[in-house]
């Protein structure tokens, strides 16, 4: 085990009608002139936006709306929320919604309170030291955004898609209520279950060693995100089931699976260019790559890969190649079973795009010029990757 050390401020509200902490929470924190910061028209169509205005107003607390959230979040509409920010004095930024809407959020957050442009951050010119304090209510478990470090945003210019990971970007509080996810579409269930899975399997690939506490909590959180998929596919009101996969979301990306272990994830920085590109639904794109990941590097670590067979899919074989490789193949029909893609010819992605996939992704660390811990990739390995892939 890894030296670490771990902080997660975040407060969490979870259960039915925890908005109705709202209005408190917000005063406790200092709110007194919010951005209301939101996607489309879905919170309005099932009722949580009023619910959330009426407890602003019922706090007494102003507000400003900024709307238009897409997935993906787009840069232009960070900088217009920025620039929002200081025309109305705002000193605190609500975000409703899922992983691209509180993305956003803190992007608007960190860019606020900063001379520059808010993309320096994004591109390791500049580290923000403060920020417009975040709160958010989440209604698409996926991303863990809501007790996270991190926001991911797209430059419009060159689509360009980049991380930032600062301890700054904690909210200072999430509202979880299993009930506000009843109403996502299948395909949006399904997608954000592949990205929670994927934040676990990004930590649990590791070549660190002797670790078997946080080991083992990632294996009981895939194997709780697998035992609960397939209920709230089917029945998408169970709120147990809901419920379980709501805080799994959040487990996996609050940093705790993280503790003594360095993590790979050229997965996600791989995907993020396919989404850059052609927009595919993060999970989607994840589901695609992360099987053909393993493909390619588990020969860096077999014993690891037998164990994530073993313990996550019940799968024993006398021979290692065998029982991973059936592994594999289970998360595949995992995928699969819960509607996602499996190939990029699904999602309109051809071999013309490969280089200039391995190129972008590549450049995230410019001084190895590869990505990920687990075995570090060159654009070379990534094409052969999404060859495996197509």
């Amino acid at each position: 085990m890894v030296n670490f050390n771990f902080k997660n401020p975040t407060e969490i509200f979870f259960g039915k009608g925890s908005v109705d902490q709202l209005g408190p929470a917000l005063k406790k924190y200092g709110a007194s002139n919010v951005l209301f910061h939101y996607g489309g028209g879905s919170i309005k169509t099932h009722g949580i936006y009023d619910q959330v205005v009426k407890a602003l107003n019922g706090a007494g607390i102003s507000f400003t709306e900024l709307g238009g959230v897409v997935p993906n979040p787009r840069l232009s509409l960070i900088k217009e929320g920025i620039a929002l920010c200081r025309e109305k004095k705002i000193d605190f930024i609500l975000a409703v919604g899922g992983g691209s809407v509180i993305d956003s959020a803190k992007g608007i957050g960190v860019g606020a309170v900063y001379s520059g442009d808010v993309w320096d951050f994004y591109t390791d010119k500049a580290s923000p030291e403060a920020t417009l304090p975040v709160a958010t209510i989440l209604t698409i478990p996926a991303a863990g955004s809501e007790a996270s470090f991190s926001s991911v945003v797209t430059n419009d210019d060159g689509a360009y898609k980049r991380p930032l990971d600062v301890p700054v970007l904690y909210p200072a509080f999430s509202i979880l209520d299993p009930e506000y996810t009843y109403t996502l579409p299948p395909y949006q269930t399904a997608c954000g279950i592949c990205d929670m899975f994927v934040h676990v399997c990004e930590r649990y690939f590791t070549q660190d060693m002797e670790n078997d506490l946080t080991d083992r909590l990632c294996e009981a959180t895939m194997r709780a995100i697998i035992n609960n998929a397939l209920t709230v596919m089917a029945k998408p009101r169970d709120y147990a089931a809901r419920a379980e996969i709501m805080w799994c979301g959040t487990i996996a990306h609050n940093n705790i699976l993280s503790t003594g272990r360095t993590g790979d994830w050229a997965s996600h920085l791989i995907e993020h260019e396919l989404s850059a590109i052609n927009d595919v639904a993060h999970g989607a794109g994840l589901s695609i790559i992360v099987p053909n990941w393993m493909k390619y590097v588990y020969k860096h670590n077999t014993q690891r890969f037998v164990q994530f067979a073993e313990r996550v899919f019940d799968i024993k074989d006398s021979s290692p190649e065998t029982a991973i490789n059936k592994g594999i193949d289970a998360l595949r029909a995992f995928f699969s079973s819960i509607g996602l893609p499996a190939t990029l010819t699904e999602i309109g992605i051809g071999e013309d795009s490969f280089k200039g996939i391995g190129e972008k992704t590549k450049k995230f660390d410019t001084q190895k010029g590869t990505v990920g811990n687990f075995y570090p990739l060159t654009g070379s390995d990534i094409e052969a990757i999404l060859k495996l892939a197509k």
